[in-house]
């Protein structure tokens, strides 16, 4: 028996070597097989591909990955504008958001907002933090009802607006909370669609390892899972000084040891995946 060149593709078609925990990168794996002695060892190897043992979950999603000295709840906005409104929608955006973001009756605060540069374009994309949770949720919700600036800021909004959507999200244990910065610095969302298969979850991406990898320059803002709307959702927040930073910083993940396995070995959890690169609008607390 010669050799045989086995071709396993995981993930989708990304590019290769993109030094973040999710990216998926295609593999070519040549194995030496012979009709005999590596017969196991071929059977083995397939079975870790396509078969995964089901265990007994025993907790939540939420309850086993979200810190438990906090009950924050993040909101997540995306709201893709008319290109001709842009500009006046940033301007009432700078004045209304603000305002509830200083309020003390308001138990929410706005942890940032941007324009995307790259991805989705004439696109906003706003972050906001609920301080108690589901019940800071309800009681904003119910006075920002009563709230006469703000009704007239939403009717005012809809005239701008091609679409929108939102997302709840709890926030990863072993991440940092994100905090106001001073700029100027360039963000980037990094959004990844998990596969939806038994005995998987977010729980089982092997995120608090490899985020060691990526906290040298403090370049980690968040990280955030997905509660309500669009479910086994992840998304990653980055800040850099600008575009050439962010290449050199997330080439020199590559020489660390250990991060193109833990990158090869998540691949297989990741079913699509979305980078924005946006702008702080000026108001925003993170700059």
């Amino acid at each position: 028996p010669g050799l045989r060149i086995l071709l396993a593709v995981v993930g989708h078609a990304l590019p290769p070597k993109d030094p973040d925990i999710f990216v998926p990168l295609i593999k070519l794996k040549f194995l030496k097989l012979t009709s005999s002695d590596n017969r196991p060892r071929e059977d083995s190897w397939l079975k870790s591909l396509f078969v995964r043992k089901v265990d007994p979950r025993k907790d939540a999603h939420s309850n086993l990955l979200a810190k438990k000295e906090t009950s924050s709840l993040y909101k997540l906005q995306f709201h893709n504008v008319k290109p001709e409104c842009l500009e006046a929608y940033n301007k009432i955006c700078q004045e209304v958001l603000p305002r509830i973001h200083e309020d003390k009756h308001y138990p929410c605060t706005l942890v940032g907002t941007w324009n995307t540069w790259y991805g989705e374009q004439d696109q906003a994309v706003h972050l906001w933090r609920y301080e108690g949770g589901y019940p800071a949720l309800t009681e904003v919700m119910n006075k920002l009802r009563e709230n006469q600036e703000f009704s007239e800021f939403r009717k005012a909004r809809s005239n701008m607006l091609l679409s929108r959507k939102n997302q709840l999200l709890l926030e990863f244990s072993f991440w940092n909370e994100p905090i106001p910065r001073s700029g100027p610095n360039i963000y980037e969302l990094r959004s990844y669609q998990l596969r939806v298969s038994p005995g998987i979850g977010v729980h089982h991406v092997p995120s608090a390892r490899a985020i060691r990898f990526r906290q040298d320059g403090n370049e980690a803002v968040g990280g955030f899972f997905s509660q309500i709307g669009q479910l086994y959702m992840v998304h990653h927040l980055w800040a850099y000084k600008d575009l050439q930073t962010r290449e050199d910083i997330r080439n020199a993940a590559w020489h660390k040891h250990g991060w193109e396995e833990l990158v090869y070995y998540t691949v297989p959890l990741i079913q699509e995946m979305e980078s924005r690169i946006m702008i702080p609008q000026k108001t925003s607390p993170l700059q």
